[in-house]
């Protein structure tokens, strides 16, 4: 659905976008990541055909963007960083507005509104000036009006940003829904929302893609894949931490204590191995109590800036 072939943006003598190639299929939602500055926003720009390239192509279902823009955008629901909207209008206006630019009108028309409307959970703020509204409710009329039309490809620059923890839940859930027919970018600082939502994580840093992956791919680059936390009374810390660091496997134990009184042992693996069988039947074979003991699934954070200092 969206093919990015050796895409590249200058500005002046900034080298923005890099010669990126990528391709995005039906039924993938792709976690698209970076630090700030990284290119993130002006690819996603260049996608929707808001910023033309320096050089490279890139072409959503059969469309060269820069050839057939109308026809590219036909396809395309957008929710831009910032999600800029008409303040002045209300959301009913507003997006009736937006599904007649869209070419519905008649009853499709309320339809579609009203689908919107109800999925983002609008009503109550639905003839209040947008420019009243909160930054969480300015953030789901932006998202209404992306997916009034049912486009077959979403683009979203941080979609979940300002919203309550239930109103992410919300939104994730509904990127979920709609993602078996669809092609979805998701522009995020948010690790936990890869995890979450996204079935491929792209990370770019300086204008450039260093990772391509599923996220578990991502997750298994961490230090602390498979690493197990097992929390202590202080006192008792010392002598189990170097009976665990005689297991096979065990690269690493470290000990981080807390203001409680209690200790927890982080137990690294060797080259990301599991380790939690072996390490139950130590800590029993040894008497000590235990508050409790889990394994970790990987630090995302820590992975990426690992990438994004690297690249």
């Amino acid at each position: 659905m969206i093919t990015l072939d050796r895409l590249t943006k200058k500005f002046g003598p900034i080298l923005a976008v890099n010669g990126i190639s990528l391709s995005i299929r039906r039924g993938e939602v792709l976690g698209f990541l970076g630090p700030n500055g990284a290119g993130k926003t002006t690819t996603m720009r260049m996608i929707t055909g808001f910023l033309p390239p320096s050089g490279g192509t890139v072409v959503v279902g059969d469309f060269d963007v820069t050839k057939n823009p109308i026809a590219a955008r036909r396809l395309i629901g957008y929710l831009p960083e910032g999600a800029p909207l008409y303040g002045d209008m209300t959301p009913a206006a507003f997006l009736d507005f937006i599904a007649g630019m869209r070419g519905f009108g008649g009853q499709q028309k309320k339809e579609r509104v009203d689908w919107a409307v109800e999925t983002l959970q609008l009503t109550g703020v639905l003839h209040r000036p947008i420019d009243t509204l909160s930054k969480g409710y300015k953030r789901r009329v932006g998202l209404a009006q992306a997916i009034l039309h049912d486009p077959a490809v979403l683009i979203l620059d941080e979609p979940t940003d300002g919203l309550d923890p239930n109103q992410k839940h919300q939104v994730r859930s509904l990127i979920r829904g709609m993602a078996r027919d669809k092609a979805i970018i998701i522009s995020t600082h948010i690790l936990e929302e890869v995890e979450s939502v996204c079935t491929r994580s792209v990370i770019i840093a300086d204008g450039r893609i260093v990772f391509d992956g599923a996220p578990r791919d991502l997750q298994r680059r961490s230090r602390r894949y498979n690493a197990v936390a097992v929390r202590l009374q202080h006192e008792s810390s010392a002598a189990l931490a170097k009976e665990i660091a005689l297991l096979p496997g065990v690269a690493e134990v470290d000990t981080v204590d807390d203001a409680v009184g209690l200790s927890t042992l982080l137990v690294i693996p060797q080259d990301g191995h599991q380790i939690i069988h072996e390490l139950s039947e130590c800590v029993r074979a040894s008497g000590v109590a235990v508050e409790e003991m889990y394994a970790e699934r990987g630090d995302l954070s820590e992975v990426f800036r690992q990438l994004t200092t690297a690249a």
